[in-house]
């Protein structure tokens, strides 16, 4: 009895050992056969971070904050205002460039009024010149027959060189007075047109003291306070547009191999537990190693030298309905998995200049400037002026 026990579970044993060892076969075709057919052709990285554009807000003039109407998390659309700025001294400014602009106008046609009085003044003293000039030949004639003296002759040709330094002293004036005007009108004289420069710029100034969102998006970082005196350049608040958000995922350099721009991408995020997956695909991979443009790069020329494996920057981008649908926020952690079966796709690609981004600044300055010229010109006659050479 013991000897047959003993047999039946050594029996037992062994059939359990060679089910075990099927069933690990099998286990193991039937993940080298998920390998061969699926699983090798994806690379996948938890080193990915959702990334966006933070739109800087500064301030374009050195101003007094007066009014602030967005704050941090809120959604505002392009072109909304943001931040008022005290306009006290940019109207100043801007009421002075409107009289200089008059003033300019009123000089330049002064300019071309005393042209046209040099002009008659040469005409002038050209008619005294031919006059004397006939009154000298005519007291010549009559020298000869002894019926002028020689005094009177002289007092003549006295006179026609006086003529003629008239017409030289008025030829002269006239032409300096052509040097400020000539091949011009009022409206674009030099002068004038300097001026209207000067208001351009005073009205530009103005108009930064309205400061609108450059982009749709979401308000964060705000530092500015109501009240606060603010200089050019000074860092108000950012916008971040969420509507435009892409993955920069940090795939390690033996996983590059077949990468290519174009493959097909799933990623998820971890806000969402993995409950949401985005639609993507490759868009760019990067010109270099993240510690290539580190600001202190290592320096591998050493003895003492340990081979770190680098990580390259990879863009991806996402599917803008997916975004839409569940929002994302930029620095938030993602999973990326990119299908690399399709290598026909470049590794560089070959597109220059494509998807740019173009903030509104409220820029209108320029057609209220243009509607205040025409006005000051219209108030003040400039109008085309011929003037004679």
């Amino acid at each position: 009895m013991s000897d047959a026990s003993n047999s039946n579970n050594n029996s037992r044993r062994q059939r359990g050992f060679l089910i075990f060892g099927v069933i690990m076969v099998v286990a193991a075709l039937a993940y080298g056969a998920y390998w061969f057919f699926d699983a090798r052709f994806y690379e996948t990285t938890d080193d990915a971070y959702v990334s966006g554009n933070i739109v800087a807000v500064t301030s374009r003039e050195n101003a007094t904050v007066m009014a602030l109407h967005a704050d941090n998390t809120q959604s505002v659309k392009r072109g909304q205002l943001l931040i008022e700025m005290d306009p006290s001294v940019v109207n100043v400014n801007l009421a002075s460039a409107e009289a200089n602009l008059a003033r300019a106008i009123r000089s330049v046609k002064g300019e071309f009024s005393r042209a046209q009085s040099f002009g008659a003044q040469v005409a002038q003293a050209e008619v005294a010149l031919a006059l004397a000039r006939t009154d000298y030949q005519r007291r010549q004639q009559a020298a000869k027959d002894g019926a002028v003296s020689v005094e009177e002759l002289a007092h003549a040709r006295d006179n026609v060189r006086a003529a003629e330094a008239a017409v030289a002293s008025a030829q002269g004036g006239h032409q300096q007075t052509l040097s400020q005007i000539a091949g011009t009108d009022v409206a674009n004289n030099p002068d004038v047109l300097a001026a209207e420069a000067s208001l351009r710029s005073a009205a530009i100034a103005q108009s930064h003291m309205r400061i609108v969102a450059p982009v749709d998006g979401v308000i964060a970082q705000r530092t500015v306070q109501v009240g606060q005196q603010v200089a050019a350049g000074t860092p108000l608040l950012a916008v971040v547009a969420l509507n435009n958000v892409w993955v920069d995922a940090n795939f390690k350099e033996g996983q590059l191999q077949d990468m290519r721009i174009g493959q097909p991408v799933t990623v998820n995020a971890d806000i969402y537990g993995g409950k949401v997956t985005y639609r993507g695909k490759v868009e760019g991979l990067g010109a270099g190693s993240g510690s290539a443009f580190a600001l202190l790069p290592p320096q591998n020329a050493s003895g003492n030298w340990i081979k770190i494996v680098q990580r390259v920057p990879v863009r991806i981008a996402l599917d803008p309905e997916d975004v839409a649908a569940h929002p994302l926020r930029v620095g938030l952690s993602v999973s990326v998995n990119v299908l690399i079966k399709d290598t026909s796709g470049p590794q560089v690609t070959s597109r220059v200049g494509v998807g740019s981004t173009r903030a509104d600044l409220g820029d209108d300055a320029n057609a209220k400037a243009d509607a205040i010229i025409a006005r000051i010109l219209a108030e003040n006659g400039a109008t085309q002026t011929t003037v004679r050479k």
